[in-house]
């Protein structure tokens, strides 16, 4: 399971459609996707929900969609989460945009409790992380690019946990990018919060040292962070601070990424570089728990390895070693941060119920 996933459609084929992007998915060796409400007309409204849980019927990806909190994702005005939950919203949260209003996410998380919903909460700051491109640090010092600092994540982490304590409820925090985010997360889990967190593959693979110059696919929001950053998320990762590693795929047309760093759109694919890279940090058990563990707190099903159950497979050699090029993207969009990189192992593709993808790149 991947639990952030953007395409385009609706509104935004010409960065992937969902045909497509399933079957990217699928090649990837993923069953079941979270797909964000990263399109236009937004999804604040239960068609919406359902035009996307239908798109992926009889296909070998799942979609499970991440429904907006605030109609139109203003804001201000909560959108109807109970209906769109009915029609199949696994959380609710407007994507990449922080929730600025403190009284929103309080009601937020007191009302999705009637109901079990998750309120997922993106901590950026927007005031300090204004026209922002990178890590606010030496580097973007030297690039002569303006910094997001790292107070700007645990700011508003910090507020969201005491929200979160005061009213009850369920949140996901995504993206979590600092050594301090961390250890507040950690605080709160001991605190018996009910509190997931996830981390982007980028920020376990690079450090805002590894950009270079002015290249837009590194340009990430929130934005890559410090070597001590990077490996206090591993850690997170590792021990379950951090429930989720995603792939925090963002699909972008040329048009969009070559151009000058400070307006080209933030965002790198990674569906595609997942297993890979992975497997060249963790031991092929722990990648196989990441990718697999707590499907049940999204409500996507479990299905054991076992006769009499529903086929839900990733199909995979963990021996092969090769280095990752634009050869290799199966997605329409190319911008990719993790083009030649080295990667441990090869997805052939994936089995679920009925349905199989085999990726054509290796088969």
């Amino acid at each position: 399971m991947d639990t952030s996933v953007s395409f385009g459609e609706p509104g935004y084929e010409e960065r992937e459609n969902i045909s497509n992007g399933l079957e990217t998915a699928a090649s990837s060796g993923f069953t079941s996707i979270l797909l964000n409400p990263d399109c236009y007309p937004l999804v604040d409204n239960h068609s919406s929900v359902e035009f996307l849980r239908k798109k992926s019927l009889n296909t070998t990806t799942n979609i499970y969609p991440i429904a907006n909190l605030t109609i139109n994702s203003n804001g201000s005005d909560l959108a109807s989460l109970y209906d769109m939950k009915l029609a199949g919203a696994v959380g609710f949260g407007d994507y990449k945009k922080s929730i600025v209003d403190s009284s929103i996410l309080k009601i937020a998380l007191e009302y999705t409790k009637t109901f079990g919903g998750r309120v997922i909460s993106f901590c950026q700051d927007e005031f300090l992380a204004k026209k922002g491109v990178l890590n606010e640090s030496i580097v973007s010092t030297e690039l002569g690019l303006k910094g997001i600092p790292n107070i700007s994540e645990s700011i508003n982490m910090y507020r969201d946990i005491e929200i979160l304590r005061y009213s009850g409820g369920k949140i996901h925090i995504p993206y979590v990018t600092t050594s301090k985010g961390v250890d507040l997360i950690r605080e709160a889990k001991k605190n018996n919060l009910d509190i997931t967190a996830s981390v982007s593959l980028a920020h376990i693979t690079f450090s805002e040292k590894d950009i270079p110059e002015f290249d837009t696919n590194y340009k990430l929001i929130p934005p890559l962070r410090s070597e001590s950053d990077l490996n206090s998320l591993k850690e997170g990762l590792v021990d379950g601070t951090l429930d989720y590693l995603t792939s925090m795929h963002e699909p972008f047309d040329a048009d969009n990424k070559k151009i000058i760093f400070d307006n080209a759109s933030s965002g790198s694919i990674g569906l595609e570089s997942m297993f890979g890279l992975m497997s060249n940090q963790f031991t092929l058990e722990k990648t196989i728990d990441i990718l697999t563990r707590k499907k049940i707190i999204f409500e996507v099903d479990d299905h054991p390895i076992e006769i009499g159950s529903l086929a839900d497979l990733s199909l995979f050699n963990p021996d092969k070693n090769y280095n990752f090029s634009e050869n290799h993207i199966l997605s329409t969009s190319k911008n990719c941060a993790f083009i030649d990189s080295k990667h441990k192992g090869i997805v052939y593709g994936s089995i679920n119920g009925k349905s199989f993808t085999l990726n054509k790149l290796w088969t």
